[in-house]
């Protein structure tokens, strides 16, 4: 199953300038490791430490708000640089000063304007828990990280989480069917 996602979180993001180099750097945590994030009521998600083992091999670019129009920087070019450590996927953009719309992305984290991020990933595997409430938590094992953004909001959140939630629905109904005619084999066999 490969399915494209996109998801948000809170982060503290920071700004700096070089007094010696004057380079304005945007530096924050684009994905924390094993945050369960509720989704939908019943529903939550993680992101596994093992999920980014090649994000090295990827080149990755940081967007503001998603919008593939505004190019913060890439990794492939060295303007965005990514780190796995142990708490998530941390990262460092530096801005150039020649583009208005990342100056203007960079005012507004440093007047505290926008205060979130998100990352778009296609997933190559995961797994499910039913946790002790009935709630399932799906943690993300494997990914395809391709994009991280300083963002407002994620990308159409309402519609992003109707759709996987309508997946999810779908998922369990199969499961619950599968169950079912495994019962009736059991017992027209006996």
């Amino acid at each position: 199953m490969n399915q494209q996602r996109q998801s948000f979180i809170t982060t503290q993001f920071e700004t700096r300038e070089s007094k010696e180099s004057g380079e304005l750097t945007l530096s924050g945590y684009f994905i924390v490791f094993d945050s369960p994030t509720e989704l939908w009521p019943g529903y939550l998600e993680q992101v596994s430490a093992r999920a980014l083992a090649n994000v090295a091999e990827r080149d990755v670019r940081a967007l503001f708000n998603h919008d593939w129009s505004i190019v913060l920087g890439r990794t492939g070019n060295g303007t965005l640089t990514l780190v796995v450590d142990d708490k998530g996927l941390r990262g460092d953009i530096n801005i150039n000063r020649d583009d208005p719309q990342a100056m203007g992305a960079y005012a507004r984290v440093k007047r505290g304007d926008v205060v979130g991020c998100s990352f778009g990933f296609n997933i190559r595997g995961s797994e499910y828990t039913e946790l002790a409430d009935g709630t399932t938590l799906e943690t993300l094992t494997d990914i395809e990280l391709f994009e991280v953004s300083p963002c407002t909001l994620p990308a159409y959140p309402q519609t992003e989480i109707a759709a996987r939630q309508q997946d999810w629905t779908q998922h369990k109904q199969r499961a619950l069917e599968l169950k079912k005619q495994k019962i009736k084999e059991k017992y027209s066999h006996e």
